[in-house]
């Protein structure tokens, strides 16, 4: 079992359970999903571009990716409907809690001037949105194997009712808030 899903049961529940007076077990807020999702900007002039992207996301997550195609025509950006635009991961159960563990204690204190992430960005739902500039704080992301650095965005889904509750969670699980 991953030492983050052990944290959750152990300490995070009991925690939640005094903090916000729950009754029951089930009430206590938890993940649900981790998506991350990788916008692939080059892909219309170099469609290489989307293979690269695709692999090293899934050496980040472990899985592999979906390519995500354009739904709509957008002359200004120079795109046609079904062209590859992007690639997106969603992770459940125990790779889900193995990928926070490994962002929360390795990846994210690898970003330059790292003083924590912000407690403001959740959208009102207890889901929480995180962007990362580029792709080479994982570990498993080789420097001299990447064709260009890239950026995504991490969205961790719970099932908090409100934002409190899901900082709460977070928090409990050792997510590094900024001060």
């Amino acid at each position: 079992m991953p030492r983050l899903k052990e944290k959750y049961e152990k300490e995070v529940i009991p925690a939640m359970m005094k903090k916000f007076n729950y009754k029951n077990v089930m009430q206590v807020p938890r993940l649900e999903k981790v998506v991350l999702n990788m916008g692939i900007s080059d892909a219309k002039e170099n469609p290489k571009a989307v293979e690269s992207a695709s692999r090293d996301m899934a050496m980040i997550a472990g899985q592999k990716p979906v390519v995500t195609k354009a739904r709509k025509s957008i002359a200004s950006f120079k795109i046609r409907q079904g062209m590859a635009i992007g690639a997106k991961v969603t992770l459940r159960g125990n790779r889900m809690y193995e990928f926070l563990d490994k962002l929360f204690n390795v990846a994210l204190p690898r970003v330059r001037d790292f003083k924590g992430v912000s407690p403001d960005a959740f959208d009102g739902r207890g889901n929480y949105t995180l962007g990362i500039k580029e792709q080479l704080i994982f570990p498993e992301i080789d420097y001299d194997k990447i064709d260009k650095i890239r950026g995504m965005d991490i969205t961790i889904v719970t099932t908090a009712k409100t934002d409190e509750e899901a900082r709460e969670l977070l928090k409990g699980l050792g997510m590094p808030f900024a001060r």
